[in-house]
């Protein structure tokens, strides 16, 4: 069964980087295959929050990325229905534990992608989403934007990059308090090889890769419910770009099945007319 983020369903996805030091042992602390993320390593992390009746508290919801003072990348899927407004989510930044002394943003403005198809979800492609806070943050060394690719990037089959979050250790299985934020190393798999897997594992003989999607991740290596709308990263020439935003995927850490995330190079041209941010290479 395929996971997804709603608003309506507990099914979240989504994982980060960070490399593990030396000497941690395998064991399942959060994403799928993760481990505790040092303090100040992904600065760019938010939590995206809904309100819970039931809880009383703005609940984490989401994950994604601050790519400007002034502005969230995160997946659409997570801010739907549409008829949602700015109002109904909160933003935290610069978080290692959930709700550990959170001091929220609220986001004034919510940009969809115009080709976001809500009744496809996720798999229609186009999951991707903008949000505006009303007030830009103050950046300091827990809290700055993450680089975003130039549009002519190509990220390579194999390529091995990190994917971050506050997600599930498996399917249905919460990540555990104090609530660390996880980091796991997952390769890249080409959209090809891909999109053999999901049409062998859905017996439908049809094509869910689009190429807009990028898929990364291995057995046991993986996000999960909780961290769609997070990052994908990738290190060339010492810095940290953004190359995917957590979006779907079929269970958690499956053997043949990685994870699908959004591919952000896909999507600069869309990014730019929106944010401002510096000149790309």
């Amino acid at each position: 069964m395929l996971w997804l983020v709603f608003l309506t369903l507990p099914f979240l996805g989504g994982s980060a980087p960070v490399t593990p030091e030396p000497g941690l042992g395998p064991e399942l602390v959060g994403i799928v295959g993760g481990c505790d993320v040092p303090a100040r390593k992904y600065p760019w992390q938010v939590s995206l929050r809904f309100y819970s009746m039931t809880y009383y508290l703005w609940e984490h919801l989401c994950g994604g990325s601050l790519i400007h003072p002034e502005w969230v990348l995160t997946a659409a899927h997570c801010v739907e229905p549409e008829e949602l407004e700015a109002c109904a989510f909160r933003v935290q930044v610069g978080q290692l534990r959930l709700y550990d002394h959170d001091q929220l943003h609220k986001v004034a403005e919510i940009i969809r992608h115009p080709n976001y198809n809500e009744s496809l979800s996720a798999w229609g492609g186009a999951d991707i989403a903008l949000l505006r806070l009303e007030a830009p943050v103050m950046l300091s060394e827990d809290v700055s934007p993450v680089s975003l690719p130039p549009a002519s990037l190509r990220v390579p089959s194999r390529t091995m990059c990190w994917v971050t979050g506050w997600g599930g250790i498996g399917n249905n299985l919460p990540l555990p308090p104090p609530h660390r934020l996880q980091e796991v190393e997952v390769p890249v798999v080409g959209n090809r090889e891909c999109s053999r897997r999901y049409r062998n594992s859905s017996g439908g003989g049809y094509d869910l890769i689009r190429a807009d999607m990028l898929c990364a991740g291995s057995e046991g290596r993986d996000s999960c419910q909780g961290d769609s709308g997070g990052p994908l990263v990738c290190s060339w020439n010492c810095t940290w770009f953004q190359v995917g935003v957590v979006s779907w995927g079929d269970a958690c850490g499956h053997h043949d099945l990685p994870g699908v995330y959004t591919r952000v190079t896909s999507y600069m041209p869309w990014i730019r007319r929106h944010v401002p941010l510096g000149p790309v290479a």
